[in-house]
């Protein structure tokens, strides 16, 4: 196993493992959204944890950081969709005050946009 520097990701081992963490999140998000939309409405686990997931690789991608199944911005922007009209249609069951689902929705929008701009920039 190679060691190149000191930092925390700067050996094959801390690589693999980075890498293998990364396809794990992309897995488990492509994994939710190809199921039943209820998993991802707003009120349940998956709804808050796919956009968590997705910050996550965001900031992982920027830093430089890829894994063995480099994530393609079409394939974000296809979760966006998917994503975003499964919010859109039940939101307002939760009944959210107005300045809130503004943020949330501006949020959630610029979640997937950040990450399929990254992936995007990595691809080129």
């Amino acid at each position: 196993m190679g060691t190149w520097g000191s930092g925390n990701f700067d050996s094959d081992t801390a690589r693999d493992y980075l890498s293998s963490f990364m396809d794990r999140l992309v897995a488990e998000v492509a994994e939710v959204m190809e199921g039943d939309p209820v998993a991802i409405e707003p009120d349940e686990y998956w709804g808050v944890a796919v956009p968590c997931q997705l910050e996550l690789l965001h900031v992982l991608v920027r830093a430089g950081h890829t894994s063995d199944t480099p994530l393609r911005p079409e394939v974000v922007e296809r979760w966006k969709k998917h994503f975003m009209a499964v919010w859109e249609r039940t939101i307002d069951e939760l009944e959210p005050s107005r300045e809130y689902k503004e943020e949330r929705r501006a949020v959630l929008v610029r979640t997937f946009d950040q990450l399929a701009g990254a992936a995007a920039e990595r691809a080129a």
